[in-house]
């Protein structure tokens, strides 16, 4: 069965739950939309597995310059690093069609984790269902979910929307900063921020 076609199957199923009064809005506070799929070395993963985590959700595009500045700057695998080894799960989103600008066959996608020195599972959805399932247009685009599976933050990395690295020095890592907050017991002071980045290329 082709990753996609499970990932459509499991939320359909998810879509039957939602009838049954689960909300399907994607805001601070409420349940994030859960999901079964296949990670890009054909594992498992389901969301409801990491109830008791927080989780990072991060959607990707190697080939997007605003990309290119945390990854080749290494600041998101310095972020994955820190937190994955603090408990968090951390889940790196790949959206783009097939033949899109970020689209990775699954193999190539596995490889290019092990170059770039993630820390995190990597997620091909090139049918977008993910993606659309949380409304993210952009890259990168980051939700935290945390341990009863609620969103605790959603929006842009920090507040630099540029593609310069240079800035990322300078900026206020609102994902940082809702870990550091939350792992500490403390509430989340910004729990909302406007994502910036490149657009997703969407199958449809």
């Amino acid at each position: 069965m082709k990753i996609g076609s499970l990932v459509l199957a499991t939320v359909v199923l998810g879509a039957t739950a939602l009838a049954f009064g689960v909300s399907s809005k994607v805001e601070v506070g409420a349940s994030a939309p859960t999901f079964d799929t296949l990670d890009s070395k054909g594992k498992a993963v389901r969301l409801e597995d990491y109830k008791g985590k927080y989780v990072v959700l991060e959607w990707s595009n190697f080939g997007c310059p605003y990309v290119k500045k945390h990854y080749n700057s290494g600041n998101m695998q310095a972020l994955q690093r820190k937190y994955t080894q603090k408990g968090v799960v951390w889940l790196t989103i790949f959206s783009s069609a097939e033949g899109q600008q970020g689209y990775y066959p699954p193999a190539e996608l596995t490889k290019l984790g092990v170059e770039k020195k993630m820390s995190s599972k990597l997620i091909p959805d090139p049918d977008g269902i993910l993606g659309k399932l949380y409304g993210a247009k952009n890259t990168p685009t980051m939700f935290v979910v945390d341990p009863n599976g609620h969103i605790a933050y959603m929006g842009g990395i920090d507040d630099k929307a540029t593609p310069d690295p240079e800035d990322i020095a300078s900026a206020k890592n609102y994902v940082a900063t809702a870990l550091d907050e939350a792992l500490a017991g403390k509430p989340v002071t910004t729990t909302k921020s406007r994502p910036y980045g490149c657009g997703i290329h969407y199958k449809n």
